[in-house]
């Protein structure tokens, strides 16, 4: 049985990497084993889940977008605070320091 699950596993692989190439996109592989290959991502995405995600309840895809794009262009890149920037606002940050 672990055959045909394998199987099937590449199967779709091959076909998501033909989808992939098909639209001329790149796929994102990490390392195998290397969880810190993609931390930086994972960590977005948490926040994005915790700050925004689990509160809302979209009606269709155009608003998922909508939403996701103000919350990254609107809040996340301007407005919320960054343990990285002493935590402060990317944009306090800069005006203090550019």
């Amino acid at each position: 049985m672990q055959k045909r699950v394998n199987i099937r596993v590449q199967y779709r692989a091959l076909k998501y990497q033909g989808l992939i190439s098909k639209i001329g996109a790149k796929a994102s592989m990490s390392r195998r084993s290397n969880c810190w290959d993609n931390a930086v991502m994972e960590s977005f995405y948490s926040r994005l889940k915790v700050e925004l995600v689990f509160y809302e309840k979209y009606q269709s895809l155009d608003e998922v977008k909508a939403s996701i794009f103000e919350y990254i262009e609107v809040f996340y890149n301007r407005v919320r605070l960054h343990s990285a920037l002493g935590y402060l606002s990317p944009m306090e940050y800069e005006r203090r320091y550019a």
